[in-house]
């Protein structure tokens, strides 16, 4: 039987060529979405980038759900494959985009009638309400096929094929890049055509990610009524509280997004900008829980539990250094895209405060994905749930309502910046907890503290290629005990 991908070799390599190539596939989307608002801005009214955001942050939450599912899927295919149990993988994919199809049908169809009444819940009025509705109506039937390309994606990644995952979202973003301008511009479409062009996007995403999964990795199992009704409680034991964990995300940024509607429409525009430039700078971090995930969850599955320890320190370093550099480039470059998205007034002034002191924080958002994608795979997604509403909640809303009270609408953003790092915290001694209690001692990590050769880890992303050698000499120490534990995995877990 075939071992699983992650369960040797360099740890750090793994988690770069995971996070880069899902980085590149997502940040290709968010470009696309960047392209959107910069195609509206063009327009010249203030209402449809607004607008933009506004159902922003409503298609925010209907796609958490999708997130949540694909979570289960990493999950639980990563760890069958660790098990070297790939008849379990293959009915586990069948049966949880089943699951994930109907569920996000029925949450889009919620979402359509109520879409009014939950764009208004957020501060939408007027002209800019009936443009954010129109907007949405047209991008929720969709939700569905988004559902099957995210759970197909995060199955493909479950087996180490970053690479077909990455070329089906690049092929989204593709599709998207190209019809813009066409439907917004050519037909004279405005807001619709961009909502149309993302509806396709969808559709190429998911043939491609599909294609991967049936064709090359014949990963498809057949679809069995009782199979599907047995593995329900196994799915729902990840998928139910890591959706509530991915909604209670948008929750909290709709009522930030409420707070800063207080303020006036032109802070509400800046807001949107801010929302899509962030995913394009920080793809490789958003991309990290995705990419990890599978990584913790074969080398859990396999019993490896040295190699889930070092997962979660290089990837910590990795994401430090990341960020770091990118919220200097962002801050060095603000001026730049405050001209190229046309903002003025209050839209310029949030975007250069969110550019000067806030970017540098989404350190601590880096440091909460990799702690949800250690809960998520280790058999504790309660505590991701209880970690993600914590800083949708109390991490949110009282540091957001006293700093807009303080400091009007950049005290708003500013509020929501200090609850990230405090919730980042947290997560990472928690997570930290859970490892100690899963092994107490572990000869490998203790012997890999002692080398010096620690300060030699790279202290920009771009320094990867130094980072892996010096990955591969400690790393190298943990190997052999790697490999001996690994064939002391149970014979029953094997089957």
């Amino acid at each position: 039987m075939q071992k699983g991908k992650f369960v040797s070799g360099n740890i750090f390599r793994h988690i770069v060529v995971m996070s880069s190539t899902n980085a590149i596939g997502l940040t290709a989307l968010f470009l696309v979405d960047l392209a959107d608002l910069f195609f509206i801005s063009l327009i010249g009214e203030t209402e449809l980038a607004a607008a933009v955001g506004y159902a922003g942050t409503i298609a925010f939450f209907t796609t958490s759900i999708s997130i949540g599912l694909s979570i289960s899927m990493s999950a639980l295919v990563a760890r069958a494959i660790g098990q070297q149990n790939r008849e379990k993988a293959r009915r586990l994919v069948i049966n949880i985009l089943v699951t994930g199809f109907i569920i996000s049908s029925m949450f889009a169809a919620l979402a359509w009638v109520f879409t009014p009444e939950l764009v208004a819940m957020i501060g939408a009025k007027g002209e800019t309400h009936a443009f954010a509705v129109s907007y949405l109506r047209i991008l929720l039937p969709s939700l569905p096929i988004l559902a099957i390309a995210m759970g197909a994606g995060a199955a493909l990644r479950s087996v180490g094929d970053a690479k077909r995952a990455m070329y089906s979202t690049l092929a989204g973003g593709a599709v998207n890049a190209i019809l813009d301008p066409i439907f917004i511009f050519g037909f004279n479409w405005g807001l619709h055509g961009a909502a149309i062009a993302s509806v396709i996007s969808r559709f190429a995403v998911a043939w491609v990610a599909l294609y991967g999964i049936v064709h090359i990795h014949q990963l498809l199992g057949r679809f069995n009524y009782q199979a599907w009704i047995a593995d329900q409680k196994e799915i729902f034991n990840v998928a139910f509280p890591a959706m509530i964990t991915n909604v209670a995300t948008p929750i909290g940024n709709a009522y930030v997004t409420m707070m800063i509607a207080s303020f006036g429409d032109g802070y509400v525009a800046g807001w949107a900008i801010v929302g899509r430039l962030l995913p394009v700078a920080f793809g490789m971090i958003f991309a990290m829980s995705g990419a990890v995930g599978p990584i913790i969850g074969q080398n859990f599955g396999a019993n490896l539990h040295d190699r889930v320890s070092i997962t979660m320190k290089r990837a910590t370093q990795f994401t430090a250094c990341y960020v770091a550099a990118m919220a200097l480039i962002i801050f060095l470059l603000q001026a730049q895209i405050i001209q190229v998205f046309s903002a003025q007034g209050d839209a310029a002034e949030l975007i250069s405060f969110y550019s000067t002191w806030l970017c540098i924080t989404f350190i601590f958002n880096g440091i909460l994905y990799i702690a949800n994608a250690a809960f998520n795979n280790l058999g504790y997604p309660t505590t991701s749930t209880i970690m993600n509403i914590g800083k949708a909640t109390i991490g949110t809303i009282p540091f957001v309502y006293f700093g807009g009270q303080w400091y009007g609408a950049l005290g708003v953003v500013m509020g929501q910046a200090v609850g990230s790092i405090l919730f980042g915290i947290i997560a990472w001694l928690w997570a930290q907890r859970i490892l100690n209690r899963l092994q107490p001692t572990s000869s490998a990590i203790e012997a890999e503290d002692e080398q010096p050769m620690n300060s030699a880890l790279p202290l920009t992303p771009f320094c990867s290629s130094r980072a892996y050698m010096c990955a591969d000499s400690e790393e190298s120490m943990i190997e052999e005990q790697s490999q001996q534990s690994n064939q002391k995995i149970d014979p029953a877990e094997k089957k």
